[in-house]
């Protein structure tokens, strides 16, 4: 993206399309409507992301929480709760959530791009924490649960307001990990 537009400019933008996506869907969201909506040419939205997908993910991603590259506490524990406070900075937004899946379900290549510029970053941190657990010999190398943790580590986060009409704070989350992620993984004490 060149310099033309501001960053305030940009995340105005980004917001606009976030809000479109949800209350649209993928498919009727168009660069005509981003355009409109945000008193934008839409020569310059094209100018600026080529496409609707590479407008979406860049918006998708400016709005995800930024994960630390490396996140070591000295246990898991203390990696996961570390995990939890970046994910709690940022209210889960399930109907953005449910647009942005759905989307995914129906666009193979938009699911491939918010992979490989949104998720993959994020599911590394967490496969670093891991293999650091295994180096410490805080967990087994062959836990079946370990193919499951990334979406049981969000799901908490992201849809306890939606079941319970209660926020996931760190109350909860810390509760949740200590007594589902980590008996799953054979840690039965915690600090």
């Amino acid at each position: 993206m060149s310099s033309r537009l501001t960053p305030e400019r940009t995340d105005e933008l980004y917001a606009a399309v976030l809000r479109l996506l949800t209350e649209l869907g993928y498919d009727k969201l168009t660069m005509d409507r981003i355009a409109e909506e945000t008193r934008s040419s839409k020569a310059t939205l094209y100018r600026q992301w080529g496409s609707k997908e590479a407008l979406v993910v860049a918006a998708f991603d400016a709005h995800a929480p930024e994960v630390p590259s490396v996140v070591e506490t000295g246990s898991l524990r203390g990696d996961f709760l570390a995990l939890y406070r970046v994910i709690n900075e940022v209210d889960p937004d399930i109907a953005l959530a449910g647009a942005v899946l759905h989307a995914c379900q129906t666009h193979p290549t938009l699911a491939e791009s918010l992979h490989d510029r949104v998720i993959a970053s994020r599911v590394g941190v967490v496969d670093e924490v891991l293999r650091r657990a295994v180096a410490r010999g805080e967990i087994d190398p062959d836990n079946p649960a370990i193919p499951f943790l990334v979406p049981t580590l969000v799901g908490p986060a992201m849809v306890r307001e939606l079941i319970e009409r209660k926020p996931a704070d760190m109350t909860y989350l810390a509760a949740f990990l200590d007594a589902v992620i980590l008996p799953a993984l054979g840690i039965t004490t915690t600090p």
